[in-house]
């Protein structure tokens, strides 16, 4: 399994960033109905998924960043 994260929209594609910062191309009939930029997804053997537990540890983790520099 892979987990990536959809920077951005363009035509027909979904640009996803993974780990290493390297991107790859995702066709948008291929993603779940309701993915949006800045979820993380799951690319399985068979489908992709959503991982509604991981973006919200990171919307958290960066909440958490974000109060500490205005503190």
């Amino acid at each position: 399994m892979l987990r990536v994260i959809i920077d951005r929209f363009e035509g027909k594609y979904a640009i996803c960033e993974k780990d290493d910062r390297t991107t790859i191309n995702i066709e948008i009939s291929k993603l779940p109905a309701g993915a949006k930029e800045g979820d993380i997804v799951v690319l399985g053997d068979e489908r992709i998924s959503i991982d509604t537990s991981a973006i919200q540890e990171r919307k958290n983790r960066l909440k958490k960043i974000m109060d500490e520099l205005w503190e």
